[in-house]
């Protein structure tokens, strides 16, 4: 009969630290190398440790949840559909800002793991090995928003399908040039599928010469890229990957003299209050950023309680017709 080991021993055995062999037992993040070296060790010697005390580290009844930005209108809903739903059922949220640092989302995603939270939401800036890694060796379950994940749970917005929409309702007024101001490929949702849906709707409706540039999310970013796209040549319509970033394409419109829509058209995809604002009203997409929140909140709980889930549920949009586009 094996005899009877600690916690510590098992630390020795393994090789690591006590905290980790801790760690391990409570759910948290140890990496895979490390986990199979415990389990062999704790099957070799059929160690048990304290259910109780399990149990006790597991019902936390909070939901961790990790944001690309909390400087985001998209975030706010989303976050705040979250917290709405979650309180509603007994639930706390514990946010963790990633600051559009993939390697931060990483370790926020981590050290969530090691504080016993009863699930984790994820709203992914990009799906690195690493984060995939860290998703499935985590010991609670994780719902993935905002990116696709075919491995994993997610909620998505259909980012093609509104790209394709704009692109189409912005080519049918007949432009022959078009500046496309985006944001970096490492957003596969916005960087990549956005953009493909705006080229494709474009081309559908007489494939203008495109001009495509890559910037972050700041306003700062949107006047970088339309100057470029103005010292590059005259344009008849911007669209813009995030309401934010056309708020910098108008500010240099209006430095160049030029008037929206009659020289340039303007659009964006967002749907931020202030975009109504502008003179003249943004044409924009807007996302249902709270269902997206709801649907993720609802998803965790059913599989903490081990009910069935959708692998994949998408939200809808609705198409904001203001007056930034020139007419047909």
């Amino acid at each position: 009969m094996p005899r009877k080991i600690t916690m510590a021993d098992i630390a020795d055995m393994a090789g690591v630290t006590k905290s980790t062999v801790s760690r391990y037992f409570n759910g948290g993040y140890v990496k895979e190398s490390t986990r199979e070296r415990i389990q062999e060790i704790t099957r070799e010697y059929n160690y048990e440790p304290n259910a109780f005390a399990r149990l006790k580290a597991r019902e936390s009844n909070v939901i961790g949840v990790v944001v690309p930005t909390l400087n985001s209108k998209v975030t706010s809903r989303v976050v705040t559909s979250i917290g709405r739903y979650l309180r509603g059922q007994g639930y706390e949220t514990l946010i963790k800002d990633s600051d559009h640092s993939p390697e931060l989302e990483l370790k926020n995603m981590q050290r969530l793991m090691t504080l016993n939270v009863d699930g984790i939401l994820v709203s992914a800036i990009t799906i690195t090995p690493e984060l995939r890694e860290a998703i499935e060796s985590c010991p609670v379950p994780v719902v993935v928003l905002a990116q696709e994940y075919p491995q994993g749970t997610v909620v998505v917005a259909d980012d093609y399908g509104a790209g394709r929409a704009m692109g189409a309702y912005v080519g049918r007024t007949g432009p022959r040039r078009v500046g496309y101001l985006g944001v970096e490929e490492s957003d596969l949702a916005v960087g990549i599928s956005r953009r493909q849906g705006v080229l494709d709707g474009l081309r559908e409706q007489g494939d203008p010469e495109v001009v495509a540039l890559q910037g972050d999310y700041s306003y700062e970013s949107g006047q970088r890229m339309a100057e470029a796209i103005l010292a590059e040549g005259p344009v008849d319509a911007m669209i813009c990957a995030t309401d934010r970033l056309a708020f910098g394409a108008y500010l240099v419109l209006e430095r160049h003299g030029l008037r929206v829509p009659e020289d340039v058209s303007v659009a964006g995809f967002g749907g931020y209050d202030e975009s109504a604002l502008l003179k003249p009203p943004l044409t924009t997409l807007k996302f249902d950023s709270y269902a997206m929140g709801y649907l993720g909140a609802e998803t965790v709980l059913k599989m903490i309680r081990g009910e069935p889930v959708p692998k994949k549920q998408i939200v809808d949009y609705a198409f904001i017709e203001g007056k930034s586009v020139r007419e047909r």
